[in-house]
């Protein structure tokens, strides 16, 4: 299925203040014996000759895990959309896929089938789960960079609503899919 897709690029948010973790940066703390990062990072390597890392400190121990290293362009720590619209600003191809750096069990089959409904219908694809959009597991084309930039320049924050303007794809996942699980505290590192 993948080999009948256009090429992607890959984007690893990885730029987050890490409150929940106690401000420690998220993608770099060990799981399983390795950083969350080499965990994303073995799974999306053989997709793409374009991987991406967002992150607005450390990246000299995220260099080795991209290609190209991206940040905010405004400090403070803004959000996930901000990282996204500095990934799709260099994007090599036309597809960018999105993924947290805090989900480690994400396969090769769920970004296939996010790639495959977004290339279907020509627009942005997101992982639904129990009713609510998972951002964070995304596939947008790459033309959609002056919607999101035009969204952020009004004070949008918000990946999901600035996508609202756009038909938006939802790839539906059970609510105990564990290739969604994020690590997002210091008490799921240890379960």
């Amino acid at each position: 299925m993948t080999e009948t897709l256009p090429p992607c690029s890959i984007l690893i948010l990885a730029g987050g203040r890490g409150q929940r973790m106690g401000g420690r940066e998220k993608g770099l703390l060990p799981w399983r014996g390795e950083a969350l990062i080499a965990h994303i990072h073995r799974t999306v390597r053989p997709l793409t000759d374009d991987l991406v890392i967002s992150c607005n400190r450390n990246q000299q121990a995220y260099g080795r895990f991209a290609d190209q290293l991206v940040g905010d362009a405004e400090a403070g720590f803004p959000g996930p959309l901000a990282g996204v619209i500095a990934g799709l600003k260099v994007a090599r191809h036309d597809w960018l896929v999105v993924l947290g750096c805090d989900a480690p069990l994400i396969d090769q089959a769920l970004i296939a089938a996010l790639r495959q409904q977004a290339v279907a219908a020509a627009s942005a694809a997101m992982v639904r789960q129990g009713g609510y959009w998972q951002p964070m597991f995304s596939v947008l084309p790459r033309r959609l960079l002056p919607l999101l930039e035009q969204a952020w320049a009004s004070g949008e924050r918000s990946l999901h609503k600035a996508l609202l303007h756009e038909p938006l794809q939802g790839l539906a996942c059970a609510e105990g899919d564990l290739r969604l699980s994020n690590f997002n505290s210091p008490e799921r590192l240890q379960e």
